[in-house]
């Protein structure tokens, strides 16, 4: 099942690949890449998920995986049985060009406290590498 929280995603098309951050929660879908925002709206039915996302450049001079500028509507379709989710997208835009895609679920974990008989390093400058002479 596709949880609310942060996802790594990774995307490709004949026209090239690349990486994102996406966040989902109730319903709402947002992220962003190196190129482009994206923003919508999913429905996830069990282990299945479908979602409509409109893209936006917010970085000019670099090519998106679909290989134009404009913006976008792209439909997604995907399962997330476990982990990774991946889904399936095409936007209107490009007939016949397939994204094809994977989110990695973003688990935090909570930092480990110290163990009280664990005793805390002292910084020291002396054990800190020794740089090579140089010659002049």
């Amino acid at each position: 099942m596709l949880k609310d929280g942060t996802y790594a995603a990774w995307f490709k098309t004949p026209h090239g690949q690349g990486t994102g951050i996406v966040h989902v929660a109730h319903g709402k879908l947002w992220g962003r890449d190196g190129v482009m925002t994206y923003d919508g709206t999913c429905e996830v039915d069990e282990n299945r998920f479908t979602a409509t996302v409109t893209t936006k450049r917010h970085t000019e001079g670099l090519p998106t995986v679909f290989g134009d500028d404009q913006e976008l509507e792209v439909k997604l379709e995907g399962t997330c049985a476990g982990k990774p989710a991946t889904y399936a997208a095409t936007a209107e835009q490009f007939p016949g060009v397939i994204l094809e895609g994977i989110l990695l679920f973003s688990e935090h974990q909570p930092p480990r406290a110290a163990q009280a008989s664990e005793p805390i390093a002292k910084f020291s400058l002396a054990r800190l590498p020794k740089l090579p002479k140089r010659s002049r």
